[in-house]
């Protein structure tokens, strides 16, 4: 589910660029601009009456909160977020930004606040794909492009091409594909809008991806601030209320 925010070229593109809001320009303000996509559902969505929601605008939303200030998403394409932050357009972009190195040499993070793995998902039934080896000769339907689309390759599976999580689950489901391996909180989201549907993670990696609330290089204060807030919302139970919401997990670890 998470996908490639920006290129080496892209980045180098943005030495230079203004600075984003410090922490006490955020308190002075009295707002907290939050960059968001506003279409990647279950993180940044608009529901049936067109209301902002999702995973990531209620962490923003709680993290503004204790900031003591009042949230405000600015939308953007997925491809202009990092820009949106280093031109000023927001003091923070929250939308599964993942946290690499690459970013990390432009931009801060905070403490992860969700990760994700990698995940082996088969019919309800299937005995024998029971972990990742037994692909060997097996069909896995995966976006060929994808990094899920390469772990299946390097298992030995013949590739299914298809356009996403949603095709994949579908090919599985149809007895078109054998598994697919794809993102566990692709999964949760699936399951927790079709309950009832008879496939079952069988394997996952040990590797998890982590992803952070990305600010403006050398803004200590700010990060510091940001990491407090999401310390405090796990603590006082309101990070697994969201959670549950969503995903009906923790999504946290």
């Amino acid at each position: 589910m998470k996908r490639a925010l920006a290129t080496v070229a892209i980045l180098a593109g943005l030495a230079g660029a203004a600075s984003a809001g410090s922490l006490a320009d955020i308190q002075a303000a009295k707002t907290f601009r939050i960059g968001t996509e506003g279409t990647y559902a279950p993180f940044t969505y608009h529901d049936p009456s067109g209301a902002l929601v999702g995973f990531d605008v209620e962490i923003g939303r709680e993290v503004a909160k204790r900031l003591g200030v009042e949230p405000v998403f600015v939308e953007g394409k997925w491809d202009g977020l990092i820009a949106g932050l280093a031109a000023n357009r927001y003091d923070a972009v929250i939308n599964q930004v993942g946290i690499t190195e690459e970013r990390k040499a432009r931009f801060d993070f905070s403490d992860p606040y969700i990760v994700s793995k990698a995940v082996l998902i088969v019919k309800e039934g299937n005995a024998e794909i029971k972990s990742f080896a037994d692909l060997k000769g097996k069909r896995a339907a995966q976006s060929l492009t994808s990094n899920y689309g390469k772990i299946a390759e390097a298992a030995g599976a013949e590739l299914v091409g298809t356009e996403g999580f949603d095709q994949s689950i579908q090919l599985v489901l149809t007895g078109r594909a054998d598994a697919t391996i794809n993102d566990n909180l692709s999964f949760l989201d699936f399951h927790k809008q079709k309950p009832d549907a008879p496939v079952a993670i069988v394997a996952a990696q040990d590797d998890a991806s982590a992803s952070g609330i990305i600010v403006q290089k050398d803004n200590p204060d700010l990060v510091a601030a940001i990491n407090k807030a999401l310390a405090e919302l796990k603590a006082d139970g309101t990070y697994e209320t969201i959670s549950q919401k969503y995903f009906g997990a923790d999504v946290s670890r």
